[in-house]
Order: structure tokens, then C-alpha cells, then sequence
């Protein structure tokens, strides 16, 4: 069959032909249509991220057929049997196990879901791991309700895009943050209300003018900008937070955090049974998720780099 091997570290993607996987016990073996990116294939293929085998197959996220079946591919491996946090055996597919960047992949028969109908074979293969971690980090740590004011930042991205998509299908009032004004206007093409740029020096005073305050902020960020998110949180507010790409935080006052109640939540990933609840969630909701670009497989090396560029809105794809 026909994948996309990574060789090494900082090492360009190699097109190439691999032998079939056959399925082990209470396994089955999926041909695959689709599959997407996400932000840490980018980062394996600069050897910045733990567990990394080599050689291996990437990609966490898979759209394809099983028993005629059109399914989605759960990138959890051995979550453990504790919800609020995954066990030390925690690994997300796509390394060190063969990911969906192949014709060909096998998985646990549980790790295998009926893929919506009103989902393109695209659409599809973009929900799974960004659609389970904004799920677990909005609806199941904030628990968001009806005309809460929602806040996501760094919008854009897969997650953040799906975390606006969530908070809509609620009923919340959503607003945005990023750092293009480009990807602001398109979030409210959405359904957002507003939004701010985080590169202009009075952008949170401005999203206080424009909402007052927040009871729910879904951030990705960290670094000294956090204490703003403190700032313009209501009382009673719930914050997640399930990425740090501006680093440490500092800045911050407890006495803000205890004394306006705020619940403040580190969220990664999502549990097999948040999985299936998310599927459930978009498909009785009819959500559609975004995608920018679409690739052909042998381009994979090309996807990356634009991926790595973090100019996207909505999710890159690959077709198989």
C-alpha cells in the first residue's frame, strides 16, 4: 500500500510503498479515504514531541470504509480507566503506532465510529482529534449553558474552530480572538458575535466594551496575555486551557481567581465515551467542519509545511 513515512527528525516525507497491516486480536483494518492534520505532525516531524518512533507512519485523524461502512478513526490509545485524567500508557495515533497518513490502517474494533451522514469524506476526517479535545474542554469541563458569553482565542485552528461550532450549537454568544483580522472576520461568517486582535495593544479593554465579561474562555496560549483572560472573566467563570503555545504565564492574581469563584481547567484530548458523544453532538446538531485545503497523500510533505505556517482556517486535509 501506498503511506507517508517519516524517517527522522527535521527528515522530508517519503511517499512510499509499505506493507499492508493485518489485523491483530480485536482488531479490524480500515481503508482509508481522508485524512487531516494537526498541529503536532508538524512538531514530530521536528522531533519535538515525546514517544516518537522511527520510521512511522503520521496522522491521527481518518475518515474511511469498514465493511462497506463509512467510519471515523478514534486516535485515543489506552486512556485508562480514570475519566478525569488518562493513564501514564496515554499515546494519540500516528505515533509511535502507524498513523492514518496510508491506504491502509489497523485499529481496535472500539476505536471505530459510524461516521455522520451529512459529513463530506473531508468534513469527516477533520473532526476526530480536534473535535474530541474542544468537546472535553467546553462541554464537559465549563459545561457551558444557554446565552453564556463564550470566549475562544487564537481562532483558526481546529480546535478553537470547533470550540465556536460547540458554543453556537448551545446557544451561547460567542467571541473571538486572533491575531488576524482576516480569520476574526471569517469566525463571525461563523455565527461569532465579535472578536478582538490579540496583536493590538488594547484588545482585551476592547472586548470588555464590546461583551463586559466572559462566564466562559476556551484558550490555547498561555503566556503573559493570560492575566487579561482573568480579568475579563465574570464571576463564577469556567477557563480551559488545553495548549501553551505563548509559554509560562505570569501576571496573574490569586485574589482575582478566588475571589470571582473562577474554575480554571487544564483539558487534553477526550475520553472514548466523550469520543462517541462528540460524533453524537455533531451529527444531531448537523455541524460541519471547517476545512481550508485539501491535498493529495503524495503531497503530504507540502501539507505540512503550510499547516506548520499556522496561516489556516479550518483543518488541512489529506485524500487517499
Amino acid at each position: 500500500m501506498k503511506a507517508v513515512v517519516l524517517e527522522g527528525p527535521d527528515k522530508e516525507l517519503v511517499y512510499t510503498d509499505v506493507k499492508e497491516p493485518s489485523p491483530g486480536e480485536n482488531e479490524v483494518v480500515v481503508e482509508l479515504k481522508t485524512a487531516a492534520l494537526n498541529r503536532r505532525d508538524f512538531w514530530i516531524t521536528k522531533g519535538k514531541y515525546p514517544g516518537i518512533r522511527y520510521p512511522v507512519i503520521l496522522g491521527s485523524d481518518g475518515c474511511g470504509t469498514l465493511d462497506g461502512k463509512r467510519v471515523l478513526i478514534n486516535p485515543n490509545q489506552d486512556w485508562g480507566s480514570n475519566p478525569q485524567v488518562q493513564s501514564s500508557d496515554y499515546r494519540i495515533l500516528g505515533t509511535p503506532e502507524n498513523g492514518t497518513f496510508a491506504q491502509y490502517i489497523a485499529v481496535g474494533k472500539d476505536k471505530v465510529e459510524k461516521a455522520p451522514e451529512h459529513l463530506s469524506d473531508e468534513q469527516a476526517a477533520a473532526l476526530p482529534l480536534a473535535g474530541m479535545t474542544a468537546y472535553r474542554a467546553l462541554i464537559t469541563k465549563c459545561q457551558p449553558t444557554l446565552k453564556d458569553k463564550v470566549l475562544v482565542t487564537g481562532v483558526g485552528g481546529g480546535v478553537a474552530l470547533f470550540a465556536v461550532q460547540f458554543a453556537l450549537a448551545l446557544g451561547c454568544e460567542v467571541y473571538v480572538t486572533s491575531g488576524s483580522d482576516d480569520k476574526i472576520s471569517k469566525a463571525m461568517e461563523v455565527g461569532a458575535k465579535s472578536g478582538s486582535n490579540y496583536k493590538d495593544e488594547n484588545w482585551a479593554k476592547d472586548l470588555a466594551n464590546q461583551a463586559g465579561g466572559f462566564d466562559v474562555i476556551i484558550d490555547s496560549a498561555g503566556g503573559d496575555g493570560f492575566s487579561n483572560l482573568i480579568n475579563l472573566a465574570n464571576p463564577g467563570a469556567r477557563i480551559a486551557m488545553y495548549g501553551g503555545t505563548r509559554g509560562k504565564i505570569d501576571g496573574i492574581s490569586p485574589q482575582k481567581l478566588f475571589w470571582k469563584q473562577i474554575s480554571w481547567f487544564g483539558s487534553t484530548m477526550a475520553t472514548d465515551e466523550e469520543f462517541k458523544k462528540m460524533v453524537r453532538f455533531v451529527d444531531e446538531n448537523k455541524i460541519h467542519p471547517i476545512v481550508d485545503k485539501v491535498f493529495p497523500l503524495e503531497k503530504a510533505q507540502e501539507a505540512i509545511d503550510y499547516n506548520g505556517k499556522g496561516l489556516q482556517f479550518g483543518k488541512v486535509v489529506l485524500q487517499i
